[in-house]
Parts: structure tokens; sequence; C-alpha cells
């Protein structure tokens, strides 16, 4: 709502007066005109008002008198555009609904949920967005990806890419697309563990996915996981630029090419956690980066020669 009034009084701003050119124009709710200032001409008439006509002075208020149900999103079968029957047997006003209605009042509920889910195609929808939401929840993924997530699949579904494959499997195959269409990349390793099925399944239902799709999906950088390394071993800003500085040296020296990105940002953030003093064990990096010490020594043994880096074991 914010945003939309500082949008109409930007564009209200740019109108200027038809005679004497000025721009300091005052709109008149009483009247619903648009008028200037300088010569009284009236700008415009018969102004509507898009806003509410109540106001509300924090968000309770805003919440108790907004009459209109939540946006329209994709994270559900319908939309979010149908309503539902609470379970918690009361009445609009709070109050507890009688004996003698509830029976009525259970049929109802009972049939509503029934027609939500009217054939096989929206049955999918829910089970698998509901899966989606889970998983979602688990990794802790904002708003934004889960969004994506659910538009790839309705896509996937609408071309019957789902048919004969477990509902779960293109579901996790979906989440790791998404996450790496909106910038913010999660290992196979997490999906895997989340949704219980096989990295294999995972990577062949993912790839079919964008290949049919023809899902634009830039490869990962090591520069992508490496905030989130940092956030789990509650390390401080300078050591995660220390770490991205390294990776871009690395990259210039053409040193990334040909290893997995995950193994190269915990070489990277090993060097910089030894570098700035906020040293991390080599195990410690590893379980929070999901690959193995062996990989880590490797990686940065060789960053540390190619760079000329002085590592003080």
């Amino acid at each position: 709502m914010e945003k939309e009034k500082k949008e109409q009084n930007r564009l209200e701003e740019t109108i200027k007066c038809q005679k004497c050119g000025n721009t300091h124009l005052t709109k008149d709710y009483s009247r619903a005109e648009i008028v200037c200032d300088k010569c009284g001409l009236v700008i415009d008439a018969d102004l509507i008002d898009q806003g509410p006509e109540w106001r509300a002075f924090d968000s309770e208020q805003r919440e108790k008198k907004a009459r209109t149900g939540s946006p329209m999103t994709y994270t559900r079968h319908d939309k979010g555009l149908s309503t539902t029957i609470s379970w918690q047997n009361r009445d609009a006003y709070g109050r507890s609904i009688p004996s003698r209605n509830r029976a009525q009042l259970y049929r109802l509920r009972k049939w509503q949920t029934r027609t939500r889910i009217s054939n096989g195609v929206e049955r999918n929808l829910s089970i698998a967005l509901s899966s989606l939401d889970r998983m979602s929840s688990m990794l802790t993924l904002p708003r934004n990806i889960r969004e994506t997530a659910a538009m790839i699949y309705r896509k996937a579904a609408r071309q019957k890419l789902t048919r004969g494959r477990t509902t779960d499997g293109i579901t996790a195959a979906v989440l790791y697309a998404a996450c790496r269409q909106c910038n913010l990349p999660r290992t196979l390793e997490e999906i895997s563990r989340v949704s219980q099925i096989k990295k294999k399944e995972i990577g062949r239902n993912y790839r079919n996915i964008s290949r049919k799709l023809k899902l634009k999906l830039l490869p990962t950088i090591p520069q992508d996981y490496i905030s989130r390394f940092c956030s789990q071993l509650n390390l401080n800003s300078y050591v995660q630029t220390k770490a991205i500085d390294i990776l871009k040296k690395a990259f210039k020296k053409e040193l990334t090419s040909g290893k997995g990105p995950t193994g190269m940002a915990a070489a990277a953030l090993y060097i910089a956690t030894v570098l700035c003093g906020e040293r991390r064990t080599q195990r410690n990096i590893a379980e929070v980066a999901g690959v193995t010490e062996v990989t880590i020594r490797n990686r940065y043994k060789e960053i540390a020669s190619k760079l000329d880096i002085e590592i003080l074991i």
C-alpha cells in the first residue's frame, strides 16, 4: 500500500498545470479534484480513491479491518482462492457452536474439502505442493523460492513430465532447480536429506525437467555458498570477504574449472579462517559444506601453492 501511494505521489508530481506550468498541485478529497495552487485551475475531476475507506494505525488494526483474503499464491493447488472451513467449531464471533449444529457443520466441512480437490490433477498438485512446502521449511528457504518451485512444478505437470515418476522425486528436483534459478543454491546432499530421495534420482529428474522446460540455469560458482557456510560456522564478514577474494584469484588462475563448487568454497573458507585468525577445523568445515576432509586438503593445498599463500599449520 505504501509503495502504491509513493508511486501515485510521484506521478502527481510529474503532472503540470496546462495554464501556468506549475507543478505544485493539491488534491481535494472532498470534491475529488486536483487543483493548481497558483492559478486555481482544476486539472482533473472525479478522482477514484484506490485506498480503503478505513484507517489503521498498526498491523493488528489493519488485519481486523481488512475484508479481503490473502493474496494469490502458486504454492497451493487452488492458488489460495478457495475458502476453508475451520476445525475449531466456532463462529465468526469466536463463540462455540451448539452441539445440535456440529453434525451439520461436519458434513459441510467434509463436502467442502472434497469439492476443493475434484480430480486427479488437483489431487497430485495438492500432495506435491504440500511436500514442497515441507522441504522448503526444513531448508528454511524464502518465499520467492517456494513460489518459483511451485511454478516450475505446475509447468512440468502441464507437460506431463511427472508421469511414471515419484512425486517426491519430482518435487525435490524442482526445488533444486528453483534454488539455482534464484541464485541461492542448495547442494544435492541437502535436498536428498530432507526429501529422503537418492541424489541419483534427483539429478536425473532435474536434468529431464530443465531440458524439457528449457530452463536457463547457469552453473553454480563457489562464491554462492560462502555466505551460508560462514553463517553456519559463526564467522565474521572479514573472513567471508577474504574467502571470496581467494576464489576470485583462483578463478583467474583457472583453478576452479572442473572442480566441485562446494569443495572449492570449503577450501577457500579454510584458508581464510587460518589467515584471519578465526581458525576452524577441516572436519567442521567439511560437515557444513557436505564434502570430505580429503577434498578440502587437496583443494586448499592446490590453491595455496598456485596463489603463493603461506599457511601455518
